[in-house]
């Protein structure tokens, strides 16, 4: 493939190589293993940070913008004029792993190795300046430091391409998915412990109503939850805020109770940290 003439950057082919032959989104790295800074329009994020970097996505500016958002397997792209200065001072290329379906395992130490060979399947292997990079197919969210020595890059990530490295390329495994999942720590509600102002006590019991009054108060806010079709932040808080203007002064709630309700809303999408905040908050609009 000629070189076009105003690019004499000597990693340009290696690139174009990569793009073409594997589908491989690449982009250039300048010293120091970096992306190029974002374009003029683009500094700073002036542009909003254009694409939304939280979303996967090729970036559209004309020169490379937004880090791993700039690779790309286009050759129009790759050897335009708003390129060629970035690849006459690139140190090297990397690609978007995620953007070919791929995911690395990226090893950084002796120690790491060792974990690797005695628990992932074997897979492509390429050597680093420190490490290894096992390459599974398949794509999954990347993470840093999923334990000492691993960092996984894969979607929103790049990878600095070290050759075509040595192996077959298996199946990206479920012990390298299990990796990167964290299981947020369980909040639970501490109960409602506010004084009785008719002094009845608490215990337990609710003092003005029956046992069953408070079941079905629960039960009718569960359900309340569980049928919201929309505005469910909206809907947990009045929930939540329904059976503390109730139930919240007797001393009848238990960690049973409010589990219950934070389970409900959980399974509506809200995080621990969503029902906890809600449960804070309906607790200071009655002032308890």
């Amino acid at each position: 493939m000629t070189q076009p003439t105003h690019i004499r950057g000597e990693h340009l082919p290696a690139a174009l190589s990569l793009a073409a032959t594997g589908r491989v989104p690449v982009l250039p790295l300048r010293a120091g293993k970096v992306p190029f800074g974002n374009c003029r329009q683009c500094a700073g994020n002036a542009c909003g940070g254009r694409p939304n970097m939280k979303t996967p996505g090729p970036c559209t500016c004309p020169a490379p913008c937004h880090g791993w958002a700039a690779a790309t397997t286009d050759h129009a792209v790759l050897t335009s004029p708003a390129w060629a200065r970035a690849w006459r001072e690139a140190a090297a290329v990397a690609y978007h792993p995620g953007g070919a379906g791929l995911t690395v395992v990226d090893l950084d130490n002796a120690d790491a190795i060792t974990w690797a060979r005695e628990n992932l399947p074997a897979t492509r292997t390429v050597s680093t300046t420190r490490g290894e990079h096992w390459i599974y197919r398949g794509a999954m969210p990347s993470a840093n430091a999923v334990r000492p020595g691993v960092d996984i890059k894969s979607t929103m990530a790049y990878a600095r391409w070290l050759g075509p490295g040595t192996g077959t390329t298996t199946a990206l495994p479920d012990i390298v998915r299990a990796l990167v999942v964290r299981e947020p720590a369980p909040v639970r509600p501490a109960p409602v412990t506010v004084p009785d102002p008719t002094g009845g006590g608490g215990g337990g019991r609710c003092p003005h109503r029956t046992p069953a009054y408070l079941a079905r108060g629960i039960a009718m806010a569960e359900q309340r939850i569980t049928d919201a079709a929309g505005a469910v932040h909206a809907t947990v808080f009045g929930a939540f805020l329904a059976v503390l203007a109730t139930h919240g002064r007797c001393g009848c709630l238990t960690t049973a109770h409010t589990e219950r309700l934070f389970a409900a809303a959980r399974a509506k999408g809200e995080s621990p940290r969503h029902c906890a905040d809600a449960w804070t908050n309906a607790l200071h609009r009655l002032g308890m």
